[in-house]
């Protein structure tokens, strides 16, 4: 009962309780924000895969074409390809929901998918 100056048993208590209020009404503001913050994590990206590769024999030996697949801890995201040739360079994108493609896949966007589907999310 430090610094209880001329203050009774019940005064204290009364004190005591009321700043347990205050600590609970804290504590509900910090689980609600830190609920918000989840689901927005939860859309973010998570899980990456990427492939690198030469897609034309006449290119040398530098591998300069890839394929990233980017997904949330849903599986939805997406794929870039860009693929590098002696006169051109071209890149796609290729949404994925709950980690089915929505469009044919090259064997490099299938890997790079695969890559990022076992990643796990912690």
């Amino acid at each position: 009962m430090r610094g209880s100056k001329d203050k009774n048993i019940e005064e204290l208590l009364y004190e005591l309780l009321a700043k347990i209020d205050g600590i609970d009404s804290k504590s509900e503001k910090i689980k609600a924000l830190y609920e918000k913050v989840d689901k927005r994590l939860n859309k973010c990206v998570q899980k990456v895969g990427i492939v690198r590769y030469k897609a034309f024999d006449d290119i040398g030996s530098a591998a300069l074409s890839f394929s990233i697949a980017f997904l949330d801890s849903n599986d939805d995201g997406v794929i870039l390809t860009g693929i590098y040739g002696r006169n051109e360079c071209t890149t796609y994108a290729k949404p994925i929901d709950k980690g089915v493609p929505k469009y044919d896949l090259s064997e490099e966007e299938e890997v790079a998918l695969k890559e990022a589907l076992n990643k796990r999310v912690i």
